[in-house]
């Protein structure tokens, strides 16, 4: 089975509710998608958000790079060679992640549809269900509040909210939120580069001793601030999650031979797709550290490929994959199932996506 044709569409889905964080607000996922067909008709599937506040990339870039560079690298390449297949889409372009996750994803979706299996039984197998969290955007404490009620009155038992302006709100924000759900809930904290290290540390530790309770709290500091993530990290009992931090597999060394963090959060988008993300969940597992799969504003396309993933690995212990609910449609067909808070893997061949409605030119 070769390559033949990459074809690029976009999609476009609506929020159910703006998603604001410390970085940037989005009203609805305009994404990239990309439909590669190998030389016996078989379709693959991909995605790339245009998400310029973290990766860079924005739709020119996207739409660029995948025409002029990635596209040629792979067409005409043999699915079998896995290998060769994605040392050549990988070293086709610098940087530019997401556009390389789209094809990469759809490149293991064709990988796995040639030997008749779902992707996560090739890449480990370890289980089929999955169970995600709910961002909790940021906004005054109040709405917050009732945004996390509503959360848990649709079934969640994890809420990710949304920090990082200003330290004195987010005091106010957590306690509220934490007054309101009880004891029982998982809240885990997103700065999203919010703070300096010393602000950090000074606020984190007034969660402990309030007793909020924080499962963790992810990038707290600037994305390229390894020393004062590592500072935050020493000085709170709280555990410290990478984001941002974390693009590649010599990011993930770096910071976990500094002892910088206790979590990594693995996105395609960030890493390149599938092939670095298993790099990067290796490295983890050889430091004995959990990871969590996450996601930027992206339909059931690059979600399926996220979830076959996180089912794969026995070391991605959390998904933060609620992009699809946070989303008003779903226009793909097939992928994973939904029955929220949880989500399943299909034994369909691949990722199991079998089309998308409405997808435009470019």
């Amino acid at each position: 089975m070769k390559i033949e044709s990459v074809e690029l569409k976009r999609v476009s889905i609506p929020l159910k509710k703006p998603f604001k964080t410390a970085l940037r607000r989005v009203d609805t996922a305009e994404n990239i998608i990309v439909v590669m067909t190998a030389d016996d008709g078989t379709r693959g599937y991909g995605e790339a958000p245009p998400t310029a506040a973290i990766t860079g990339d924005t739709d020119k870039t996207i739409i660029s790079a995948i025409k002029n560079s990635i596209a040629p690298a792979i067409i005409g390449l043999d699915i079998e060679d896995l290998d060769d297949v994605m040392y050549r889409l990988q070293h086709s372009v610098e940087g530019n992640t997401s556009p390389k996750a789209a094809c990469d994803m759809a490149v293991y979706d064709l990988w796995s549809r040639h030997y008749g299996q779902p992707l996560y039984k090739l890449l480990g197998g370890y289980q089929k269900d999955l169970e995600t969290d709910l961002t909790i955007s940021i906004n005054e404490p109040a709405e917050m509040r009732e945004d996390a009620l509503a959360a848990i009155g649709q079934g969640f038992h994890a809420l990710k909210l949304k920090v990082g302006i200003d330290a004195d709100l987010d005091i106010k924000r957590v306690k509220a939120i934490r007054e309101a759900v009880g004891p029982d809930i998982r809240l885990r904290l997103d700065a999203n580069q919010g703070w300096t290290a010393d602000e950090a540390v000074r606020t984190i530790r007034r969660f402990e001793d309030m007793g909020l309770d924080i499962e963790f709290v992810e990038q707290p500091v600037k994305a390229r601030d390894f020393a004062g993530m590592k500072r935050v990290h020493d000085n709170v009992h709280t555990k410290i999650m990478a984001d941002e931090s974390m693009f590649s597999p010599k990011d993930a060394i770096e910071l976990l031979h500094m002892e910088a963090v206790d979590l990594v959060n693995i996105k395609l988008m960030k890493c390149g797709g599938i092939h670095n993300a298993l790099k990067i969940a290796g490295i983890a597992e050889t430091y004995g550290v959990e990871c969590m799969l996450g996601c930027m504003i992206e339909s059931k396309v690059s979600l399926t490929a996220a979830a076959h993933l996180a089912a794969a690995k026995r070391n991605i212990t959390r998904v933060d994959l609620d992009a699809a609910i946070l989303l008003a449609e779903d226009p793909v067909q097939g992928g994973f199932e939904k029955d929220i808070p949880h989500f399943s893997v299909t034994d369909a061949p691949g990722l199991g996506i079998t089309g998308i409605e409405g997808l435009m030119e470019l």
